[in-house]
């Protein structure tokens, strides 16, 4: 692109191009038929969870040429028609009734099976609560109580899912030790930085090399609220989870479909495509989303007045899951947590815009995506009276983009590779003359 001539594109739609195009790309129809197993002698039993598993699901259906049954559970919303695995709907991210009765007619639907049968697994992100039975003696109450504490200390992924995974009677490769001595293939869709196999929905099907010592320590260090009944298990080693070498799971293999990468680099082809550079940073940024937008927002600056270490226009795309120690009374939502922080630190520089949201269509807890982000954000918030900093603090970054009309809101995407993050920064003086209407 000519440095020198007007912005041809509008902003915002070319950013919410690249955003379409990152969802697009990990669509499991995409990809699931090029990780098809051998068909068994025995039976095929599909079995998942997670927001994209029904996708997944009606993937597996159309690929697959044989007789196969099933059972998915997905979150509210997120059902898809399927002919021969049955949908199941539950909530996200904090477990319901609904969600443990799946997990038990999964547990029951694998069980005494034999070694010519074939268990298919579809995982993605959120099966970590749709999947939800409690290890002896937990309840439900319990694991509602201890997901909601862990998604507010502002644990990261890994570190929240090394703890339910031990206090979970189907997680790290518990279910997959159910099915022996079938084989079990599992297909995951990731949404976790680095793409770790066990991290997916907290690893039903994967040997896990964490300890109930390694969950406990975790939970000293950010304090979360966890039962008596809970505690015990983890003190006395009864929590300990499946591990690598175990016999019982030794055949076990994985496929990761579709992850982060995937979707930052069809996004980057959309830029590519308008002639714009994009930089893809990383797929796997973690930290306080409201600390990864002040860096996010210093590396823009010094492109956008400095021409370093790349030249505007460019994009500086990145993914990965962040988090948000949730103190305010906002609803949190990392993506817009990070835009507003983005947007307090680059406090309207002209020609640099803007998006962040969950690949998934739900921020947080919200049917929310995300947002975006334009020079003049602050502005206008402050012209509705709407204190910006004070949003932050408050961690309502929903309300805040909310009351500007700058959510982003796309409903079920039915794929999940977690966040998605677009800066986008033009020629300073050109487009600081064309935003100034000179």
């Amino acid at each position: 692109m000519d440095a020198s001539k007007p912005w041809s594109i509008e902003p915002r739609a070319f950013l919410r191009a690249m955003f379409d195009a990152a969802v697009a790309a990990a669509q499991p129809s995409c990809h699931i038929g090029s990780f098809l197993p051998p068909k068994p002698a025995g039976s095929t039993i599909v079995i998942g969870a997670g927001k994209a598993s029904a996708s997944m699901a009606r993937a597996f259906e159309r690929a697959w040429n044989g007789e196969l049954t099933g059972l998915v559970v997905t979150r509210y919303g997120y059902a898809v028609p399927c002919e021969q695995i049955a949908i199941v709907e539950a909530a996200h991210p904090v477990p319901d009734e609904a969600g443990r009765r799946a997990a038990e007619d999964i547990v029951q639907l694998v069980s005494g099976l034999e070694a010519d049968d074939l268990v298919i697994c579809l995982m993605s992100g959120g099966a970590s609560s749709l999947l939800a039975l409690p290890l002896d003696p937990l309840t439900l109450e319990d694991k509602q109580r201890i997901n909601r504490s862990l998604l507010e200390c502002g644990a990261t992924i890994g570190e929240m899912n090394c703890v339910r995974r031990h206090l979970s009677a189907v997680k790290g490769g518990r279910l997959a030790a159910l099915c022996h001595p079938a084989k079990v293939v599992t297909f995951l869709i990731s949404d976790v930085p680095g793409d770790a196999p066990g991290d997916i929905g907290s690893g039903p099907t994967i040997a896990d090399p964490t300890t109930c010592h390694d969950a406990l320590d975790i939970v000293r260090r950010y304090r979360v609220d966890l039962p008596e009944a809970a505690r015990r298990l983890l003190e006395s080693g009864a929590g300990e989870t499946v591990k690598p070498g175990d016999p019982l799971i030794a055949a076990a293999t994985h496929h990761i479909v579709a992850a982060p990468q995937l979707a930052l680099e069809a996004a980057a082809g959309v830029a590519g495509a308008a002639g714009v550079p994009c930089h893809i940073l990383s797929d796997r940024i973690e930290g306080e989303a409201r600390d990864v937008g002040k860096v996010m927002a210093g590396l823009a600056l010094q492109v956008a007045r400095r021409d370093e270490p790349f030249t505007a226009p460019c994009v500086l795309l990145s993914g990965g899951e962040t988090t948000v120690s949730v103190k305010g009374s906002g609803r949190g939502g990392r993506n817009v947590e990070f835009l507003l922080s983005l947007g307090i630190a680059l406090n309207g520089e002209c020609g640099v815009y803007a998006i962040a949201c969950d690949t998934d269509g739900v921020d947080g807890q919200e049917d929310i995506a995300g947002a975006l982000l334009a020079p003049d954000t602050l502005a206008r918030a402050w012209a509705l009276g709407i204190n910006p900093r004070a949003s932050l603090d408050d961690n309502d970054g929903h309300g805040f983009f909310g009351a500007l009309g700058d959510a982003v809101v796309c409903g079920p995407t039915l794929t999940n590779v977690n966040d998605f993050r677009a800066i986008l920064v033009l020629p300073r003086d050109a487009h600081c003359k064309q935003e100034n209407g000179i």
